[in-house]
């Protein structure tokens, strides 16, 4: 059974309106546990409705969504939120991180949701800053940080929450070449790990870190490849996944 599966999914804004918006227009797709998937598209493609749908931040309008074989789009608010704190983690462009909380705290906070005991909490989210060098900075608070070192925060978070699923959105989109790669690289540290990556972004330079490339484009998949170039064929995408 597939990590993620999109059943025909519709998100529909202003529908039967003159001003109707399909922001996903019957869309599905199937993810495998550990694969490192790109979702890419241009501003406007669908991709961050489809994120946010993946991400249980939003249901569809119509079609399915199962997720671990379990039914999304009739959730709650709050089993939504509670799908979320057990399942996935999030790294976003703009990095999320709470001001009144200093770096250890607010790489624990997802922890907290889990009801992770407090030593445990800080133990773990001590040895996620250790990973990604910024340890040092653990009593900081993040407006005292660079927008590299915010952004290792949020990866640090990520890891110490111990989702299976990893979701990025245009992660590396605030930084230096550098500190990107540097970003990208540990998000390939987690996918070795287990971890199912999904890397939502325009470019196509970022997807190319990926083993598989969905596009996106006003609503639609318009190309789901593996980086070989081959176009996926589910029972042969299945059968290199496994091996």
């Amino acid at each position: 059974m597939s990590l993620i599966q999109l059943k025909d999914v519709y998100k529909i804004y202003a529908e039967g309106q003159e001003n109707q918006v399909n922001a996903l227009d019957g869309v599905s797709l199937e993810i495998n546990k550990g694969e490192f998937v790109a979702i890419i598209g241009t501003s406007g493609s669908g991709k961050s409705t489809m994120m946010n749908i993946l991400g249980c931040l939003d249901v569809p309008t119509r079609g399915d969504y199962f997720l671990d074989g379990i039914s999304i789009r009739e959730r709650t608010q709050r089993e939504l939120s509670e799908i979320r704190s057990r399942q996935i983690a999030f790294i976003f462009q703009g990095y999320n991180l709470i001001p009144s909380l200093n770096v250890w705290q607010n790489v624990a906070l997802p922890m907290l949701y889990q009801k992770v005991p407090l030593a445990q909490r800080k133990a773990r989210a001590m040895e996620a800053l250790e990973k990604v060098d910024i340890a040092s900075k653990a009593e900081n608070r993040p407006t005292q940080l660079s927008g590299g070192q915010q952004q290792r925060v949020a990866i640090a978070r990520a890891m110490a929450a111990r989702s299976p699923i990893l979701m990025a959105d245009e992660p590396t989109g605030a930084l230096d070449s550098k500190t990107g790669a540097q970003v990208l690289e540990l998000m390939r540290q987690l996918n070795a790990e287990g971890t199912t990556v999904i890397l939502i972004t325009h470019d196509n330079g970022i997807a190319a870190q990926a083993d598989r490339r969905v596009q996106v484009k006003d609503g639609h998949i318009v190309h789901d490849t593996l980086w070989d170039g081959v176009c996926v064929d589910w029972s042969a995408r299945t059968a290199r996944v496994a091996q």
